[in-house]
Formats: structure tokens, sequence, C-alpha cells
């Protein structure tokens, strides 16, 4: 099979994300890790199913040269923020955690103990408890999610206010109303049509009738502050504009975005791959779940036909599973909540989109890789959870294709980059993904570019050598260093591209485009940057 040999043993992905602070993008790696044959001296016994030699894909040839095209298909509010522009109210998505100071009393509202419980105004400093992460009704209607998980509500009299419910109704149901001249100024309108209030004795009630002029002297107006990142994930989008506004604006983004023409482009600068992002609602197209819209399978069925007509090879990539498998915005997350495989039912559901995938893509020549999913994170992710479910989905691969390569995303903080590898190594065609992101450490941000470079050609290479022996993956890292000159750029590009050009399975740059230039592929290699030919 030339380069292809090590279709049937496991293969390494790693990616790193390192950040001072102009981000340039990176690369995702993924490389063979390579057996020494043992002297044949008798035929051996046949092998079991999963070791049997696969008939590698039509194409590319390894080691592949993938760029990832984020932001099409699993919307990320970074990469392209205009997507929320018309979204009305939009700084109250899906997930903004709020909190909400009685502008008399001076107290906060807060969730006792976390929630379960009574719900008071007795605090002067806000923290977790103070804290309530917005589930949107519509732009102005809204549940309040506590830290333990229960929602904010009516108690069985008196307009009492409780967080004891465990998923929301109608007494679960608040309208916040912003003050014409101060959005941050709030009155917040329970369910039984009365106005929430601060009382003296530090109880929060919802029996406040009267008209307000938004002073200080009023009990029932709040000022309210927004903590921590929003999230501009697919669901954001979807439930924020609602269904019937939703999916014109997506289907425009989807028609528009990634065209024919960048598949010409991507294979034209010396590029044989495509990794693509996909949500798990894929599988329910035309008519997925609220709050998602229907469409996106046709832009994959375009891609792939772009694919063969360029001869890229394709990696479908499912970045959101459902129930999220991390809180982030990628994984369609609704308020940041984690609860991928927690159940049997959710891993089943998880298999059935591979399922789909891999049946619907399968005959096509640029079928590459499927990767199972995206950064799942350690430790509501279990070890336990994940194995299942890739043993599982890597059958169901199978069942439609003995050549795509199947990729396992490692767990983030798991803090044990190896732990997949006995698992993986058994299942031919199997990779490992591994991210590492530096872009949380401070250590980082006070980096010159030379510091930079160093790093990678000494810590970066070591834990890559520990992981790989030979043939280390090749890894692009993303990087911020203040007042970079374009000069310094191609410094460090070139200095990655030597201590991980040896990847035996190839590499996927994030991204194709971006609204942030030096995290856009395209960008980067028109105005000379990075050159990838040769």
């Amino acid at each position: 099979m030339g380069c292809r040999g090590g279709v049937g043993l496991p293969l390494l992905v790693r990616r790193l994300c390192f950040a001072v602070l102009l981000c340039a993008p990176c690369l995702c790696s993924l490389s063979v890790a390579k057996r020494t044959p043992r002297p044949a001296v008798k035929p051996p016994p046949p092998p079991p199913p999963s070791q049997v030699p696969a008939p590698a894909p039509a194409y590319p040839a390894l080691p592949v040269r993938a760029v990832c095209l984020g932001g099409w298909l699993v919307t990320e509010g970074w990469i392209l923020p205009p997507l929320f522009s018309g979204i009305p109210n939009k700084d109250l998505l899906d997930g903004t955690q709020v909190q909400f100071k009685s502008a008399l009393r001076k107290t906060y509202i807060t969730a006792d103990q976390g929630g379960g419980g009574a719900v008071l105004a007795n605090r002067t400093q806000a923290s977790d408890w103070e804290t309530f992460k917005l589930w949107r009704i519509n732009e102005t209607t809204f549940n309040f999610r506590t830290p333990g998980g229960e929602f904010v509500g009516i108690g069985a009299s008196d307009g009492i206010i409780v967080a004891t419910a465990t998923a929301p109704t109608l007494p679960e149901t608040f309208q916040i109303v912003r003050c014409p001249f101060d959005k941050d100024r709030v009155r917040i309108k329970a369910a039984n049509g009365y106005f929430v209030q601060a009382i003296a004795t530090g109880e929060v009630i919802a029996d406040y009738g009267e008209p307000t002029r938004w002073s200080d002297w009023d009990a029932s107006v709040f000022l309210m502050t927004k903590v921590g990142q929003q999230l501009q994930g697919e669901y954001q989008l979807c439930n924020g504009y609602g269904t019937d506004k939703a999916t014109p604006v997506l289907r425009d983004h989807w028609n528009t975005y990634i065209v024919e023409d960048d598949f010409k482009f991507i294979a034209s600068s010396g590029l044989t791959a495509v990794r693509i992002p996909v949500g798990w609602w894929i599988a329910s197209d035309p008519d997925p779940p609220a709050p998602y819209v229907g469409g996106s399978l046709q832009a994959l069925d375009n891609a792939f036909k772009w694919a063969e007509k360029y001869k890229l090879g394709v990696i479908i990539d499912l970045h959101a599973a459902p129930g999220s498998q991390n809180p982030w915005e990628h994984s369609s997350s609704r308020d940041g909540t984690q609860e991928w495989g927690t159940t049997d039912a959710n891993i089943a559901q998880t298999v059935q989109v591979i399922e789909f995938l891999a049946s619907r893509y399968a005959t096509s020549p640029s079928l590459f890789a499927v990767e199972l999913m995206n950064e799942p994170l350690a430790p509501r992710a279990t070890l336990d959870s994940l194995t299942r479910y890739y043993r599982d989905g890597y059958d169901a691969v199978r069942r439609h294709s003995p050549a795509a390569y199947v990729v396992m995303s490692n767990r983030l903080s798991s803090g044990n980059a190896t732990e997949l590898l006995q698992f993986a190594g058994g299942l031919r065609g199997a990779v490992i993904d591994v991210h590492y992101y530096t872009m949380f450490n401070s250590m980082f941000s006070n980096f010159t570019v030379q510091q930079n470079i160093d790093f990678v050609r000494t810590n970066f290479s070591g834990e890559l050598a520990a992981i790989t022996t030979q043939n280390g993956p090749l890894t692009f890292v993303e990087w911020k260093v203040p007042n970079a000159t374009k000069e310094e750029y191609q410094k460090y590009a070139a200095a990655q591209m030597s201590v991980y050009g040896q990847a035996t399975f190839g590499w996927s740059y994030w991204t194709v485009k971006n609204a942030n230039n030096h995290w856009d592929l395209e960008w980067m290699i028109k105005n000379g940057y990075i050159s990838l030919k040769g």
C-alpha cells in the first residue's frame, strides 16, 4: 500500500493551540504509529475481523494536508460574528449568565445553596449562587437556571419565588422588561402577571403590580449584570432568531460561506483534504428537532461533489454530539451544560448519527475519515462511556466502509494523552486525536517570538516524542505575540514546520475562513504568510 501501509495500525492525531496575544491558526496533526514487523516463520492464523487489512481510500495519499471548514455547518460566532447581528436582544441568548441586584436593597437575588430551595435577596456580593443561566423562550421571555440545575419559579402560594423545578414549565417563565434608557436596568415579570420584588425580610416575591419610573426607590427594579463569556453556537443562533428567521439566515450562510471555488482554491494551494465539522441534528435533516433548522445536509452533499471533482479527501467530524460533549459553543451546548454520555440512550443516539453519515457517503471516493467526536471533556465524559461509544461508532463505520479511517478524539483535561492507545491498538484504521491547548496559560502572554519558537522546538517536540517515537506528528501552533510582524509570523510557522514536519497521517489547519485574519488560511496564503506547496 506504499505510504498507506499503516491503515491497519492505530493512528495518532495531535493538535496544539498555543496562544499569546494575536491569534494565528493551528494545525491538527494526524500521524501513524508505526510498528516493526516481526520476521515471518510460518503463516500466522487468520486475524480477527478488526485487524484484517482494509483497502485504502481512493485519495488522498498519506500524509494528508487538510484544512478545517470551521464555522460552516456548525456555527461558532467568533468565526463569523455578523451571523448574530439580526437577533433581537442578542446579548440575552441561551446560556448567557446574569446577576440581578436590587436597586433599592443593594442585595443580589440568590438561589440558596445553589438551588433546590428558597430564592432570596440577602447578599451584597455576587458569586456562583447569584448567577443564573438564561434559557430563551423568545426575545423577552426566559427561564432562569441555577448553578445546581434547578429552575427559578413561583412557589405554591403567595408569589414566593423558589428554585425547585428540575424542568421548566409555565411557573418557571419570566419576562425581562428593560428600561428604555438603560438596558441593564430591568424588571422581572412572573407568570402570575406581577413583577418580582426584593422585600425587606430578604425574600423575593412576585406581587408588585405598580408602574415604575425606574428609580432606585422601586423594589421591583433590578440592575442586571452579564458575566462570563457568551455562548454563540448553533443553538443560540437558531433559538435566538426563531425557526422562521433562522432558516433563511442559515441557508444563505451554507450556500455562500463555502462554495465550489473554495474547494478549487484548497486543491490548488497544495492541500489534499478538508475536515468538515457537523452537528448531530444533520441526521434528522430536513426536519431536525427544534430549534435547529434543516438544510445543512444538502450543503454536505455539495461538499462531497466538489471534493470528488477536485480530488480532495473528506474527514467528517462530529463536532456537536447530542447532549454536548463539552460546555463550549462548538458542541452546541444550550447553556454550557455537558450531558453527553450520561445515558445509554444518548450514546446509542450518537452511534445512529455516525451510522447515518457512514452509510450516506460510504461509496464516495472522497470519504477519507470519520471523526466520531470532537473534544470530549473530562471528567464529565468518562473514559468508560467514551470507549463504549468509540467501539460502537467504529463498528458503525466499518459496516459501511472498510477503508475510511476512524478518528477518535482523546479527552481534554484527562491528564493522560495515551489513555486511548491500548484501546485503539486492535482497531485497523483507528486514529487518536489529541489536542493540546496552552491559550489559557498566562505564561505565554509574555513570550517573545523566539521564546515561542524555542518552546515548540523543545517542550512541544518533547511531548510529541513521548507519544510517537517515530515520525512525530506535524503540528502548527496557534500563537500570539504583541506587535508581531509578518516576518515573525513566517519565522514561527517555519519553525513549526521544521519540528512537526514528519507526520505520517498528516495535519489539518484550523480554519479555512475566519473574521480574524491570522486564523484564516485563505488570507494567510494570499498574503504570503504561509505556503503549502512543494
